[in-house]
């Protein structure tokens, strides 16, 4: 082996190591879907992205496995493992959108982990972009030009997050169901968490990951 091969070795390696758990994250979200199919391109900067859903022309079939019919598992609801380092690159970006849009950071990065476990080129079945898993209409409400872009998806998500807490005053857990379902289907429901299995396991995982948040910052 050359010495510049040796050098490029631990180079590809941790670049494989990156894919591979990629992978593992989106098979998370394909479960139990009838036909699991997993997409992944790598970006011109050399970054993999994997998804379940063929939301770019760029993607190409990786896997694609049979199993039992039941019921998909988005994003919001993945059990992740957590990537430390990308948690620590995007500390600053969620501590400037937190004090610009008056949303706790604590919960800001409560939302992150439960949504994307702080993975942004994660795509949701339902269309859900980046590490706040905004929709196309957040995004274009928020003029987002690019929800793979952290600084943006971060940005927008508090955005709304703090909207939502303005509609609902202040109620916590009414603006993550809001954020999860819609805030039309909280009104709609007489101002509750609606009934979907979806929203109700995910405002109590939010609200548990905050308060694990709080009692670490303390």
């Amino acid at each position: 082996m050359k010495a510049e091969d040796e050098a490029l070795e631990p180079m590809k390696l941790g670049h494989l190591l990156k894919i591979l758990l990629e992978v593992v994250v989106v098979s998370c979200m394909v479960i139990a879907d009838a036909h699991a199919d997993i997409f992944m391109f790598t970006d011109d900067s050399g970054t993999p992205h994997i998804s379940d859903v063929r939301s770019d022309p760029r993607y190409r079939l990786f896997s694609h496995t049979e199993e039992q019919a039941g019921t998909r598992i988005d994003a919001s609801q993945a059990v992740r493992s957590i990537d430390n380092a990308n948690r620590e690159s995007y500390s600053g970006e969620i501590r400037r959108a937190a004090s610009l849009y008056h949303v706790d950071e604590q919960l800001l990065h409560a939302v992150i982990r439960a949504e994307s476990g702080y993975r942004p080129n994660i795509v949701s079945s339902k269309g859900a972009v980046g590490l706040m898993q905004l929709m196309p209409e957040t995004a274009r409400r928020y003029n987002v030009t690019n929800s793979f872009d952290p600084a943006q998806n971060i940005h927008a998500g508090a955005r709304y997050l703090s909207s939502l807490l303005v509609q609902f005053d202040n109620n916590i857990p009414l603006a993550l169901a809001a954020y999860n379902a819609g805030e039309d289907n909280v009104r709609r429901y007489g101002g509750r968490i609606p009934p979907f299995p979806e929203t109700m396991a995910y405002v109590p995982r939010v609200m548990d990951l905050y308060r694990r948040n709080m009692r670490m910052q303390r």
